[in-house]
């Protein structure tokens, strides 16, 4: 089974219950992995005390993402690529997208920009 990078969109919906079994799947797996910017970006929501350290233990057993010096390179890059056929990408987004094309992987996400990413590279996307 190839790694699974889950975007904050997903991680919502599923910490909302609602969210896609796959995930459940790829964590007894072990086989999810974790993009820095998602970490902040889910510890950065509205949460009480208690929320943000349960929440804190779980991303803490997740593997993050490798973001050496050369990751960041290739994020501008992809940027540059997409933005050269029209598709104005955040660098959270790309930086996510890298992750999961550095890995091989698969990408996990419901927000829409991911597809666009999709078609214009090798970002393999996972429907939930």
């Amino acid at each position: 089974m190839s790694a699974l990078v889950v975007d904050t969109s997903s991680w919502v919906s599923y910490f909302s219950s609602s969210g896609p079994s796959v995930i459940d799947e790829a964590l007894a797996e072990g086989r999810i992995f974790l993009p820095p910017v998602v970490v902040a970006e889910l510890v950065s929501g509205r949460l009480t005390f208690r929320q943000r350290a349960d929440l804190e233990s779980f991303l803490s057993d997740l593997p993050l993402c490798a973001v050496d010096f050369e990751h960041w390179l290739r994020v501008g890059a992809l940027r540059a690529q997409l933005s050269s056929v029209g598709i104005s990408v955040s660098t959270p987004d790309a930086h996510i997208a890298q992750c999961a094309l550095d890995l091989h992987g698969d990408l996990l996400s419901e927000d829409g920009i991911f597809l666009k990413i999709a078609k214009k590279t090798a970002l393999k996307l996972l429907n939930s």
